[in-house]
């Protein structure tokens, strides 16, 4: 409702009552006049200016009652047209007084518990929209929203470090944001298809990391969207296949032990059975029994501790004591200051880790006193900041193929190793959250990164 619709209800209002009473004055007055005498008749014709100015007065009189008897109705219209254009620019904070007469007050009255309802209904909206909003952002899922002409319209923050350094690129045209981008990606995205990929990490090609591309398409006022998800699967793919390796372990386990176990019971009774014949043969038989079904025991206690590793108890841990501990054992030069601010993990796994890597850096072939230890912050914008554990030494390194392999389980370049050091080490550090990799390093020697988040 305009307000020159307002403005000319109210008129219409004042202009009917004024016509009414101006046509119950001509009635009455007519009427008297044709009931009345000719004296009568005479004597209005004499003073017809008289009552002419009485008609006149009358009108204006009942104008000006109407005037102020619609002033309440103008009132409250015009409350109820500023409220419907505040909703019509989606502001419902607005509410009208409640007056005038009892229909009045209950339109006013409506009004406001529509208004009341609509912030209600606002907010919670809104809220919504900030839980979701957080819930993407902080999603480690890459994900973008094109329009139809595959422009970015909304990106959350994995999609930004993966493509932009962590800055804007809503605006920004798909071709335009895979200039800079590695080819596997560029072209799993020029790829109408879902599915895998593999991207380096970090540039380094004996690196990889396992993706998966999925779309979405959908219609939004009109107008085609389309929706990319990018999600990193290197850690549950791990997982997984450390889980089929645990439960080989597990079912080896059992049945060489319900081998073993009577093999040895079997030796001891032997020993008793034939100890008063007393025949450097048969000791030197049993001796082997005995030593190769202990060797067989130890060796199948290393694989079950890295099938039934225990969930990390994480306690506040001393920086300076854990290298203290770890310099009773191996040597290495510690490299920068120690961390400040302590952080909470499993002391005795975390420990079993850096011993099994500066092991493996003395066996390296480096000289000791090129290996070394450095423990830094890693002082990140996001939450996902912590600490940096790096082990260095000047030894052979490795072959692209060994790097590719050295995480998994069984696999060894040593002629005794059970190839279960490294991928014990990752199951510990994947425990707490973390990442382990390993690099060549410039010139010579290897790096094995540990990243660990803060609790």
């Amino acid at each position: 409702m305009s307000l020159k619709l307002q403005i000319s209800l109210r008129a219409k209002l004042i202009l009917s009552a004024v016509m009414a009473s101006m046509l119950g004055l001509v009635l009455a007055f007519g009427s008297l006049l044709g009931l009345g005498s000719e004296e009568l008749v005479q004597e209005v014709k004499q003073q017809s200016g008289l009552y002419l100015s009485i008609l006149l007065v009358a009108l204006l009189l009942v104008a000006g009652l109407s005037y102020l008897g619609t002033r309440q109705l103008a009132s409250n219209l015009m409350a109820l047209e500023v409220g419907l254009l505040n909703f019509k620019d989606n502001d419902f904070s607005v509410s009208i007084p409640v007056s005038g007469d009892s229909q009045l007050k209950a339109l006013a009255k409506l009004f406001n518990e529509s208004a009341q309802t609509l912030r209600k209904e606002r907010q919670y909206i809104y809220q919504r929209e900030l839980l979701l909003d957080k819930v993407i952002q902080s999603s480690p899922n890459v994900m973008l929203l094109l329009d139809d002409e595959k422009r970015i319209i909304y990106a959350n923050d994995a999609a930004r470090h993966l493509f932009n350094n962590g800055l804007r690129i809503e605006g920004m045209s798909l071709s335009q944001l895979l200039n800079e981008a590695p080819e596997a990606l560029v072209g799993a995205l020029n790829n109408p298809k879902d599915g895998l990929f593999s991207l380096s990490r970090g540039g380094d090609e004996n690196e990889l990391e396992t993706w998966h591309l999925s779309r979405g398409q959908f219609l939004l006022n009109g107008q085609f969207h389309h929706l990319v998800l990018l999600k990193q699967l290197t850690r549950e793919l791990n997982r997984q296949e450390v889980a089929v390796w645990k439960k080989v372990i597990r079912i080896i386990s059992h049945e060489l032990n319900n081998s073993v176990a009577p093999i040895a019971s079997m030796v001891n009774s032997g020993r008793m059975i034939t100890k008063e014949l007393n025949d450097p043969k048969l000791k030197l038989i049993f001796d082997t029994i005995e030593d190769r079904t202990s060797h067989l025991s130890q060796f199948i206690f290393n694989y079950a501790r890295f099938a039934k590793l225990p969930l990390p108890t994480k306690a506040p841990v001393d920086w300076l004591r854990l290298t203290e501990q770890l310099r009773q054992h191996y040597q290495f030069t510690l490299l920068g200051e120690l961390p400040q601010r302590t952080m909470s993990f499993d002391l005795i796994q975390m420990e079993q880790v850096l011993l099994n890597l500066l092991k493996n850096a003395h066996e390296s072939g480096s000289d000791l006193t090129k290996i070394s230890l450095e423990i830094r912050e890693l002082n990140l914008a996001d939450p996902t900041q912590g600490i940096c554990i790096e082990v260095k030494d000047e030894g052979l390194g490795m072959s692209a193929e060994v790097l590719q392999q050295a995480l998994l389980p069984f696999y060894s370049t040593k002629q005794s190793g059970t190839g279960l050091g490294l991928p014990l080490c990752r199951e510990i550090v994947e425990a707490h959250d973390g990442t382990i990799s390993l690099h060549n390093r410039d010139k010579k020697g290897l790096c094995v990164s540990l990243c660990l988040p803060r609790c």
